[in-house]
């Protein structure tokens, strides 16, 4: 899968963040001081998953489960990235 560039917000603050090609969710966030409980950055663990508010989450986990992920309403951050050109997260 060919990774594209979009935006995160976070809910509480209103902040947005743009995720580059080569880094993750998780990465962009630790970065600009958003903390997000992490442990294997693998998708496999999943304690980064994370209510998704809007957009189309393109799910790159091992933890939800095909109804899940169907469903759209959460996410992992550590190695999911975004279908649409912005995702609102419940941070």
């Amino acid at each position: 899968m060919d990774n594209a560039e979009f935006e995160v917000e976070i809910a509480s603050t209103g902040q947005v963040f743009r995720v580059p090609v080569d880094k993750s969710i998780l990465q962009v966030l630790e970065e600009n001081n958003v903390m997000v409980e992490s442990l294997c950055t693998e998708g496999i663990c999943g304690t980064c998953i994370t209510p998704v508010l809007a957009g189309i989450p393109e799910h790159r986990d091992f933890v939800l489960d095909a109804g899940e992920q169907d469903a759209n309403e959460r996410m992992a951050l550590c190695c999911s990235r975004s279908l649409s050109p912005k995702l609102k997260l419940d941070l």
